[in-house]
């Protein structure tokens, strides 16, 4: 059986990849390309799920041996892909590694459509956002790709208008052009959303994020985004390096991926709340780059 070695997306192995640049990458491709193993990684539910995709039926009768690695940050995780120190990364969403692309002016594909967690809006103090009071105090992620992501649902839920060329990658408050409630934003560390919500009248905190701190963005959320085409630069995928996405072994992950007893485990596990996307990829990817 082939082995095949996953990088899920974001969590803890810092210390290990945080240093690393592109010397020896050619190297370090060729090796990853020859050993038999896939390389991929990701972070916390993410890297749960990969570990059960590693140890099931359906990449045994692929004929994929799975070994996932948890590397702490977004921009380490897609670092890794881009040095060939991991063949492929799941964590992120489609606007996510837009912005990663442009800002490193590199150029990570994606192979594959996975999921959509919903972001939420929760409060501790209101029971909708009608109730919002003048001036109540917002919290948003401090990363560009859910600080946009999070006024994209402000708008969504009508407490705010967006300016028409509003990047959903980049965006910030600079870009809202009406905000009819005058609340005042500030930026925070996304994962510390849960923990803060007293303090704060409003914040849109992602689902991992919020599955962390014991939230279900269906149960609690005061609002949440739909799981349509007009949050498709939301659903997450499955990255590669760009010359590689038609490699047959890194193709079989989104396959697996989207196995029926895969995803009765996923749906189960994490109580609906990852909900599967299973979307041609050309054409997600080319109506967001």
């Amino acid at each position: 059986m082939k082995k095949i070695s996953l990088y899920i997306g974001a969590a803890s192995v810092v210390l290990l990849l945080g240093a690393c640049g592109n010397s020896g990458s050619a190297e370090q491709d060729s090796t990853q390309q020859n050993d038999g193993v896939v390389h991929i990684s990701s972070v916390d539910s993410d890297a749960e799920v990969w570990d059960h995709i590693a140890n099931s039926d359906a990449a045994q009768e692929a004929g994929l041996e799975i070994e996932v690695t948890e590397i702490t940050g977004g921009t380490q995780s897609n670092n890794a892909v881009t040095d060939g120190d991991v063949d492929a990364n799941a964590f992120q969403s489609i606007e996510y590694l837009k912005s990663y692309n442009e800002e490193s002016e590199t150029n990570l594909i994606p192979i594959a459509t996975t999921y959509m967690e919903p972001m939420g809006l929760y409060s501790d103090k209101y029971d909708s956002v009608e109730d919002l009071p003048n001036g109540a105090q917002v919290a948003l992620a401090d990363n560009p790709a859910n600080t946009a992501r999070g006024l994209r649902l402000l708008e969504s839920a009508g407490l705010i208008t967006l300016e028409e060329d509003f990047d959903d990658g980049l965006g910030t408050p600079d870009d809202i052009a009406e905000n009819p409630k005058n609340l005042e934003f500030s930026l925070i560390d996304d994962l510390t959303g849960p923990r803060v919500l007293s303090d704060l009248d409003l914040i849109p905190i992602s689902n991992t994020v919020a599955l962390e701190g014991g939230l279900n963005v269906l149960e609690d959320a005061i609002y949440h985004e739909e799981v349509n085409d007009d949050n498709k630069g939301n659903f997450n995928i499955i990255a590669v390096q760009e010359g590689r996405e038609d490699e047959e072994d890194l193709q079989k992950l989104g396959e697996i991926y989207h196995d029926p007893e895969i995803q009765e485990y996923i749906d189960e596990e994490f109580e609906g709340t990852k909900v599967e996307v299973d979307e041609s990829i050309d054409e997600v990817w080319g109506g967001i780059k």
